[in-house]
């Protein structure tokens, strides 16, 4: 089980790790914050100072169509918003 899925890389993501080192990943929903710090010291090589986190739950969505009433939702996600130390930095374009 992998613990960091993927980066986020939005607008504002983007921005805000230019400005103050901060990175955001979409992680395992069980994963703790020890787990997420020791997951990305090891696969990027960095120094994590801090780790904060957020869980968000499905988004549910209703359709009304000619069979009747369709109900649906979304995954549940984790993301994780990591600082980095002064020195350190990822750099996710690089292997394209």
């Amino acid at each position: 089980m992998s613990i960091i899925l993927k980066p986020i890389i939005t607008e504002k993501a983007t921005s805000d790790s230019e400005l103050s080192n901060n990175y955001t990943f979409l992680v395992d929903s069980k994963s703790n914050k020890v787990e997420i710090k020791k997951a990305i010291e090891e696969y990027y090589q960095v120094s994590v100072l801090k780790v904060r986190t957020m869980n968000y739950g499905p988004v549910r969505k209703t359709k009304f169509t000619k069979n009747g009433i369709q109900k649906g939702k979304s995954n549940s996600i984790k993301k994780a918003i990591v600082h980095l130390d002064e020195g350190s930095q990822i750099d996710f374009y690089s292997n394209l």
